[in-house]
């Protein structure tokens, strides 16, 4: 079974982002979805990205009998923890879709909703080792108003792929956990390609189990 935690407190976007992970993995593979006990509806902050960390943590316990887990909100919040707790391969929607992003040194940027993680992203980028990774370009408008319209967020998405594209993005990962059906929209029209960070981290994961769990 591979636990896929929704580090927001939306049970929707828990339902939505399983249905898209277990289309990925496939009928054989069991997927389960855990959705975080406390903080933020949607994660639009370095503060709400800290209180998701704690919440993640805090579902440690119910993880053990995982056979991997995914984080799927796009700081990765609570990665590291989770791996010094779990003995099994625990992986991260940014880590896996900036990965597949930098595939051949590729320049690659990322496109999201929410300003204020523009800072932690670059971080990310950093940490990781992704000296190809451009910069993030975000939506104009509020997140969470742009959330409650899907056709505004695909074209909001769709405007803000086209600036990191004529500032030399080779590819662009579309950074958030609650995006992933206008990712999955946008994928199949975009002239570069688009990855999809949640099924990148599926793949990452089985791939990781078949590597005998190899964090």
């Amino acid at each position: 079974m591979i636990a896929l935690i929704n580090p927001n407190t939306s049970t929707a976007t828990t339902a939505a982002m399983l249905r898209i992970a277990q289309e990925t993995a496939g009928p054989d593979v069991d997927i389960h979805g855990f959705t975080a006990p406390f903080g933020a509806s949607l994660i639009t902050n370095p503060q709400a990205l800290a209180e998701a960390e704690q919440a993640v943590i805090a579902l440690a316990p119910e993880l053990s009998q995982a056979s991997a887990v995914i984080i799927a909100a796009f700081g990765d919040p609570g990665l590291s923890a989770l791996r010094a707790r779990l003995h099994n391969p625990v992986t991260g929607i940014a880590e896996a879709g900036m990965q597949e992003a930098a595939e051949g040194k590729r320049a690659f940027a990322v496109v999201t909703t929410t300003p204020d993680l523009v800072d932690p992203i670059a971080e990310m980028a950093s940490r990781n080792g992704h000296a190809t990774f451009i910069g993030t370009w975000t939506t104009k408008g509020d997140p969470v108003s742009l959330m409650s319209n899907a056709s505004d967020l695909c074209d909001a998405l769709a405007e803000a792929c086209a600036r990191a594209m004529r500032a030399g993005a080779g590819a662009i990962v579309i950074g958030g956990g609650p995006l992933a059906q206008a990712a999955r929209s946008l994928s199949a029209t975009s002239p570069v390609p688009l990855i999809e960070p949640l099924p990148a981290a599926v793949r990452l994961s089985l791939a990781r189990l078949g590597q005998g769990g190899v964090q």
